[in-house]
Formats: C-alpha cells, sequence, structure tokens
C-alpha cells in the first residue's frame, strides 16, 4: 500500500504542479488512494520531496537531488520500529511502551518526525508519552504508528 501510493505520489508530481499536501491529497483520491495529510507528510519526506520555485512565482514539488544524503530521521524511524512494543491513546495523549532501555531512543525518534499537532513529549526508560492537541491526532498518529510498524 505504501510503496503504490508513494509511487502514486511521484507520477502526480512529474505531470501535475502540486503546491499543496492538500492538493496532493485530492490527486491521490482521484486515483482511489486515500490518506491522511499525516501520511502524506510522511510520505514528502521519505520520498525527499522539496519545493521548487516555478518561473511564474508559484511553487511545486519535486524530488529533491539531495535525495541520496544520510538520512538522520530514517535511522530514528528505524529504532523506533525496533524498539517500540505497544501502543495506545486516551483522549490526546499517546503512551508507546518499548523494550527497557529503549524509550529514549524512540522519543528521539518521535521527535525528529514531522508530527505537526505534537504539543510534546517525554520519554523514561521504556515508556514515551506523547502529547497532541487532540483525541483525532492522537488516534491519527496511532493509525500512522501501526503502519510505520508493519
Amino acid at each position: 500500500m505504501k510503496e503504490k501510493r508513494q509511487g502514486e505520489i511521484l507520477s502526480i508530481i512529474s505531470s501535475t504542479a502540486v503546491e499543496t499536501q492538500e492538493q496532493l491529497l485530492e490527486e491521490l483520491k482521484q486515483r482511489g488512494i486515500g490518506a491522511t495529510q499525516a501520511t502524506i507528510s510522511r510520505d514528502i519526506k521519505e520520498l525527499h520531496l522539496v519545493k521548487e520555485q516555478t518561473g511564474k512565482g508559484s511553487y511545486r514539488y519535486v524530488q529533491s537531488h539531495r535525495k541520496n544524503a544520510v538520512n538522520v530521521t530514517g535511522r530514528l524511524k528505524t529504532i523506533f520500529r525496533e524498539g517500540a512494543v505497544s501502543y495506545d491513546y486516551a483522549q490526546n495523549l499517546v503512551v508507546v511502551k518499548t523494550m527497557p532501555g529503549l524509550g529514549p531512543a524512540a522519543g528521539a525518534a518521535l521527535d525528529g518526525m514531522d508530527i505537526p499537532e505534537r504539543v510534546g513529549s517525554l520519554a523514561g526508560d521504556d515508556t514515551v508519552l506523547l502529547i497532541l492537541r487532540t483525541t483525532e491526532s492522537a488516534r491519527e498518529f496511532c493509525e500512522t504508528i501501526r503502519e510505520m510498524l508493519q
């Protein structure tokens, strides 16, 4: 699913001047692919998409020429995937349980992710508490974690 969605994103930006994530979501929807803003934001980072100015003064997404640069965020996500044991949310709080000693690394991974609704986070030895603005954003982020851990 992720590979198909990301392939479609690359196809879309190569044929259409996409200026916003909302526009990208709409283009995906028209092709029968549903996604959340958080998922699109993550895809943009993973695909190394950047905004480039067009000759008309507007901007559009393109794939960065620096996509082979060291990807610290990717490494942190790998640590997160390897260390996370369980997760759940209650209202606007997301609790991630990790293997003993990996809480700080998982917390650093979460801090390095683009989570627009994040207010803050706390990490202990085997637990990370992520504070989000709304219950809905906490639910969506748990879905993001589920996708990431598959």
